[in-house]
């Protein structure tokens, strides 16, 4: 069966979320992206027509509202699932976008970044994965180049678990507010999850400006994970990309 949204916003949430949706899966060989949709029924979306990532390109002009991004410190631990490092969050920060709130639930991680810009992919893409009280979801991207070492990053890699299915508690709160530009300008469009069961109704806002992270940061996430963890770019399709 397919899964509801408010399903899978439960199950994304969780700390069992990778491992618990979407059978056995990865991002090579045979529980490879390109067999997702063949692995269990609920990833039948992975087929769908309006699949994330995409290269965000062909952009159509609009007059985008500002991102109301009421973050406060809230990460209070780390969490590796064997197919990212995740930031669990604690209640008391939203996203409001087109007059609806969105809690923020975790950030996670991803090397090389999922989305492209114009054709360039990024060493690293942060995913800021966001819910509204019925379930729906709303991610905001920002994407990492190499360069100076991110503070933010290196409180969240010092207690970055090495083993799949560990998790350790943050000595002090982390601020998601460090890995986020202070130009707060975007791109949107309408997508999926970039992961089974690849649920498709996700609001999308990448951010235009870069952050940066050291080389060593950058290579400490696929050294942990032992694999890249990108899905390939997706089919944009009818879809049309704001900004």
């Amino acid at each position: 069966m397919k899964l509801s949204l408010p399903l899978v916003a439960g199950l994304l949430f969780s700390s069992s979320v990778f491992a618990a949706s979407g059978g056995h899966w990865g991002y090579s060989g045979e529980n490879g992206p390109d067999n997702w949709a063949k692995l269990s029924a609920d990833n039948a979306a992975c087929n769908g027509r309006n699949q994330s990532p995409v290269n965000l390109t062909g952009f159509v002009e609009s007059a985008l509202v500002p991102l109301a991004m009421l973050y406060k410190a809230g990460g209070t631990e780390v969490l590796n699932n064997g197919h990212t490092v995740q930031v669990n969050y604690a209640a008391g920060s939203q996203l409001i976008v087109d007059a609806v709130t969105f809690d923020l639930k975790q950030f996670h991680f991803h090397a090389p970044s999922e989305n492209h810009i114009d054709g360039q992919s990024f060493p690293l893409e942060a995913h800021l994965v966001h819910a509204d009280k019925n379930g729906n979801l709303a991610i905001v991207a920002v994407m990492f180049g190499a360069g100076k070492e991110n503070v933010a990053l290196k409180q969240a890699w010092a207690s970055m678990p090495k083993q799949a299915g560990e998790k350790n508690v943050l000595p002090a709160v982390l601020d998601v507010n460090g890995i986020l530009p202070n130009m707060k300008a975007y791109y949107r469009f309408n997508g999926s999850l970039t992961t089974p069961p690849c649920s498709e109704g996700v609001r999308w806002f990448v951010m235009k400006k870069p952050m940066t992270a050291s080389a060593a940061q950058i290579d400490a996430l696929s050294h942990t994970l032992h694999h890249a963890n990108n899905r390939p770019i997706q089919a944009v399709n009818a879809r049309v990309i704001l900004k």
